[in-house]
């Protein structure tokens, strides 16, 4: 079936409006530039993809700087914001390349990791058709765990997650 011929079965304001009623992480992607400056940007769309090997995968925009960028370097960080790291959210929600200047980060193996975040670097694995995205795969190669809770949107607002019963079991 084509694109156009899918577009027409719904409404695209109300697709929007259910998405937004998701729950999700508030991801920043990072990498660098063609000149080694820091790159990154708010990502909607995140995911695990594989435990063996372990692999993410994020969605950018075909017309995404950062989807350049990542094109070009080859590797990328996906950093999962902690509550604390609002700021940073808003930030790098903004188009271009992200406002380092008053982020607290650093380099880790020639990608920008943010601070209060849990981070995964990884390698391009693949780029797949996402519509009027691609996807991006990503093999990890390291992984910095956050202290603290994450940083969640939904319908359009910053939150939390708070929990409603006991652990599951594994």
């Amino acid at each position: 079936m084509s694109t156009t011929a899918v577009e027409k079965l719904i409404d695209e304001n109300l697709f929007r409006e259910a998405m937004g009623n998701i729950c999700t992480p508030v991801a920043v992607g990072t990498t660098r530039d063609y000149a080694g400056e820091p790159y990154g940007t708010t990502v909607s769309a995140f995911c695990s993809l594989s435990m063996a090997p372990p692999m993410i995968l994020i969605a950018l925009d075909r017309a995404s700087g950062l989807l350049a960028a990542v094109r070009e370097f080859g590797a990328f960080g996906v950093n999962i914001l902690l509550t604390e790291a609002e700021d940073a959210g808003k930030k790098f929600a903004r188009k271009g390349k992200g406002d380092f200047t008053s982020t607290d980060w650093h380099w880790h193996d020639g990608v920008p990791r943010l601070a209060s975040s849990t981070f995964f670097r990884c390698t391009t694995a693949d780029l797949l058709d996402g519509g009027d995205h691609l996807i991006v795969t990503g093999l990890v190669h390291a992984v910095g765990l956050g202290e603290g809770a994450p940083l969640t949107y939904h319908r359009r607002t910053f939150g939390t997650h708070a929990t409603v019963s006991g652990t599951l079991g594994r």
